[in-house]
């Protein structure tokens, strides 16, 4: 599934809403299993992007 740019800022949002509103993450130091999952998709479409990015060239 290629990661569009759409994606790329999908995932990123969905992280930044996810550490703002999971309690778990907003006072433990420790982010919680949903908080790692979101951080590796955004990870994932942010390599990808950049694959595409350098592929393109």
């Amino acid at each position: 599934m290629p990661f569009t740019e759409d994606t790329l800022q999908q995932t990123r949002a969905a992280y930044e809403e996810h550490a703002r509103t999971c309690r778990q993450c907003h006072f433990d130091t420790m982010p919680c299993a949903v908080s790692k999952h979101l951080m590796r998709a955004y990870n994932n479409a942010r390599r990808e992007q950049a694959r595409a990015n350098s592929a393109a060239r």
